[in-house]
C-alpha cells in the first residue's frame, strides 16, 4: 500500500532524481523543464516558503521510500489561480491511481487556501500525464496563460475551475462533458490530437 502525506525536508534527495529520470525517459531532461530547475533539489524549501504552496509525496507503506508526488504553487499577479506542479512519480507507483490522488489532494489544499482554478504546463510526449489531466476535468488551452514563468520547453497548457464544498463550481464546470462542450465553443483551448492513453 502506498499513501500520500506532504513534504518533509528528508524527501527532497528521493524526488529530485525520481522528476529527472521521468524527464530524460522522454527525452526531456532540457533547460526549460524541472530537469534543469534548481528548486527541484530543495523541494521542501520552496514549498515551505509560503502558506499557499504545498508539495505532497507518495510513500511506500511497507519500507517508507518515496516513490513521487505532486507540488501547488501561486502565480504571479493572480491570487485566484495556481500552478500545479511537479507531478512524477517512480514506475514502481505507476498504474496505481496515485496521479488522480494527488490532483485530489492538490484540489483540497487548492480551495482551502482560496484558489479558484489550477494551471498546468506539460509536455504532448508526456501522454499518460495528459490522459490523467484530461480525465481530471483540465481544459486544454491555446497557449500558455498570461503571466505565466513559461520556460519555453513545455507545449500542452492546461486549466481547470475549482469547485467549492457545495459542489458549485467557480466557473462553468469542468468534467468530461464540460471539456467536449468548452472544445466546441473555443473558450479555453483547442482539440488535443494526442491518442489516449
Amino acid at each position: 500500500m502506498m499513501h500520500i502525506r506532504p513534504i518533509r525536508e528528508s524527501d527532497d534527495s528521493s524526488l529530485a532524481p525520481i522528476i529527472r529520470s521521468n524527464l530524460a525517459a522522454f527525452g526531456l531532461a532540457i533547460p526549460g523543464t524541472a530537469a534543469f530547475d534548481p528548486e527541484t533539489d530543495h523541494l521542501s524549501v520552496f514549498y515551505g516558503a509560503s502558506s499557499r504552496r504545498a508539495y505532497f509525496v507518495v510513500e511506500d507503506d511497507d519500507d517508507g521510500r518515496v516513490l513521487g508526488g505532486a507540488g501547488i504553487a501561486e502565480m504571479d499577479g493572480d491570487d485566484s489561480t495556481a500552478e500545479l506542479q511537479k507531478l512524477y512519480l517512480d514506475d514502481a507507483a505507476k498504474g496505481h491511481g496515485l496521479g488522480y490522488r494527488l490532483i485530489g489532494r492538490i484540489t483540497t489544499f487548492a480551495l482551502a487556501v482560496g484558489y479558484r482554478r489550477l494551471y498546468l504546463e506539460t509536455h504532448h510526449a508526456l501522454e499518460a500525464a495528459n490522459h490523467i489531466y484530461r480525465r481530471s476535468g483540465f481544459i486544454l488551452m491555446d497557449g500558455p496563460l498570461p503571466g505565466s514563468v513559461h520556460g519555453g520547453a513545455m507545449d500542452r497548457f492546461y486549466i481547470r475551475a475549482l469547485h467549492d464544498a457545495a459542489g458549485s463550481a467557480t466557473e462553468p464546470a469542468a468534467g468530461p462533458e464540460g471539456n467536449e462542450k468548452r472544445h466546441e465553443e473555443g473558450r479555453w483551448g483547442r482539440e488535443s490530437h494526442e491518442a489516449k492513453a
